[in-house]
């Protein structure tokens, strides 16, 4: 599916995730509530996994998440062994980054007794507000670098992100009114992911929008500098003679 066949959406504008962010923002100051988990649980367990056979934790990856929301992949990433220090969020909603934040310093002073009736524990609980969040608009901004990261100065000062990753940004993205020259904000994310890549790193995505293929075509090219590397595979469904998945997780890697 082309992003041109995507109907504009509110869920593709900046004042949507605004508001939501800052009613779980509110929801969270309250009662604790960390707010949604795109795609559920099922998508963020995929992710990690996937991360765990493919990227090492020694020696300690950069790892970027765009569009970051309240940051449960990435506190996902901390608790399976991923340096938090060198993990990054960003996200265009300022209250997505202050909710993230939040939930972060809430899983790094939780007491003894919660600590306890968690799996991870708190070897990875207390480390969690190590993580970086920031504002950015990625589609317009650079990154900015992490605390401790070195940067050589021969070298690309954009491309240094070993693993990125993308859970529902795309989508979002995709579902924007086009400009006033009738271009849509998607076409240029792909190479915008590319450009921050390290060489020999890696970009996961998962989408509800684009099946695999779809996604190959739009981030495995010359403009990214992406090649296909795996699949995360998802149930399949059938109807009308048809099959397909809910969700679709491709992996690239930078050449």
């Amino acid at each position: 599916m082309s992003s041109a066949d995507l109907p504009p959406s509110k869920l593709g504008t900046k004042a949507h995730w605004d508001q939501v962010y800052s009613s779980e923002l509110t929801n969270f100051a309250e009662i604790g509530d960390e707010g949604e988990v795109w795609f559920g649980e099922d998508s963020v367990e995929k992710m990690v996994n996937w991360a765990q056979d493919n990227v090492p934790t020694d020696p300690a990856p950069y790892v970027l998440e765009v569009g970051a929301g309240n940051g449960n992949l990435l506190f996902a990433l901390c608790e399976a062994g991923y340096a938090p220090e060198r993990i990054c969020g960003v996200d265009y909603s300022e209250d997505a980054v202050k909710l993230a934040q939040s939930i972060a310093k809430s899983k790094a002073t939780a007491s003894p007794e919660e600590d306890a009736e968690e799996e991870e524990g708190p070897s990875t609980r207390s480390r969690a507000d190590k993580i970086a969040f920031a504002t950015c608009d990625f589609l317009q901004d650079d990154v900015a670098h992490i605390a401790g990261m070195q940067i050589a100065a021969e070298s690309d000062a954009v491309a240094v992100w070993d693993f990125v990753l993308d859970k529902g940004t795309f989508d979002a993205i995709a579902l924007a009114e086009k400009d006033e020259l009738g271009r849509a904000p998607a076409d240029g994310y792909p190479a915008r992911i590319g450009r921050v890549v390290k060489p020999g790193g890696y970009f996961l995505i998962t989408s509800c929008n684009f099946t695999e293929e779809e996604l190959k075509t739009k981030f495995a090219n010359g403009e990214t500098g992406l090649r296909y590397h795996s699949r995360i595979a998802w149930p399949t469904f059938s109807f009308g003679g048809h099959s397909g998945n809910v969700y679709s997780s491709v992996a690239f890697q930078k050449a």
